[in-house]
């Protein structure tokens, strides 16, 4: 875990921006190649993935069971969709496995098994389990004198699960401070809206009675995730003592137009001119996003 970071100047913004829009297309080419997939939801975690992969993480492809390394746990295990591309583009596994994806006979399946996929800490598809996870990776990190961080996207939808909530106590009680619980908060669940299904606000400000630092920001601006992220880390780094939440405002099927903040992009197949649609969508998002990074860094 380093004690400095890199400077986030406009160089590495746009660096983060180019890898993000990158996972996108390949996010896309995997549900095209495996006939269909959770495309929005994994869309919409995809900015926290990229940066928590390409800024922040210590990992090593060579060496998936390094002790020391940093944990990431899907929770909202579908979107693995998008998932699988983050762990191949990272060099955990070749591209040839996408090509299968949740085909006859492939490694890469709709949920992801860590039995089988090289760099998955821990196969999730069945909701409410990830904070349980990060938690009993944390608590086996301080038992055996390893010092890593901890860290765990969840659905907004998937706050419905008390099991979630039993982990966020635990994290506060034993005082693990290197848990970041990330919710991707896109407002959109399988069945419809989130706040007409089982509405979750004031999200932030449960967590923070639960005993949380939390920070609420926009999910698809690289400049505030770093900000959070870096906070939660020297939060850890100084011995500090609470967990951290990081709320994520996001958008389901974020950067293509047809998909973006609709439900009905939860699970969906691309033929050829939606897929057509969809790339010409992400090049206007990609310009807007480069654009964004030289007016703002």
């Amino acid at each position: 875990m380093p004690a400095d970071f890199k400077p986030f100047d406009k160089q590495e913004w746009l660096r983060l921006e180019k890898k993000a829009d990158e996972l996108r297309r390949l996010t896309l080419k995997t549900a095209i190649w495996g006939g269909s997939g959770h495309v929005g939801g994994a869309l919409s975690c995809m900015d926290a993935m990229t940066i928590l992969y390409h800024r922040f993480m210590k990992l090593d492809p060579k060496d998936s069971k390094m002790p020391d390394r940093d944990r990431f746990v899907l929770s909202k295990g579908h979107a693995a969709v998008g998932y699988a591309p983050v762990l191949v583009d990272f060099g955990y596994m070749p591209e040839e496995e996408l090509h299968i994806f949740n085909l006859t006979g492939a490694k890469i399946g709709m949920h992801l098994d860590s039995n089988k996929v090289n760099g998955c800490e821990f196969s999730t598809g069945s909701l409410g389990h990830g904070i349980s996870i990060a938690v009993g990776f944390a608590l086996a990190g301080r038992v055996n004198g390893l010092d890593y961080m901890n860290y765990v996207i969840t659905g907004d939808g998937e706050m419905n699960e008390g099991s979630n909530w039993e982990a966020i106590m635990a994290a506060a009680q034993f005082k693990l401070s290197n848990v970041v619980v990330m919710v991707d908060n896109n407002k959109c669940m399988i069945d419809g809206r989130t706040v007409d299904e089982m509405s979750i606000e004031p999200i932030d400000k449960k967590f923070e009675a639960f005993g949380y630092i939390v920070h609420r920001v926009d999910g698809h601006n690289m400049k505030e995730l770093n900000d959070a992220i870096e906070a939660a880390i020297k939060n850890h780094q100084d011995g500090g003592e609470q967990p951290t939440a990081i709320i994520l405002d996001t958008f389901k099927g974020a950067g293509v137009d047809f998909m973006q903040d609709n439900y009905l992009w939860h699970y969906g197949s691309l033929d050829e001119e939606k897929a057509n649609q969809a790339y010409a969508s992400l090049d206007k998002y990609y310009k807007e996003r480069c654009e964004r990074a030289e007016k703002e860094a």
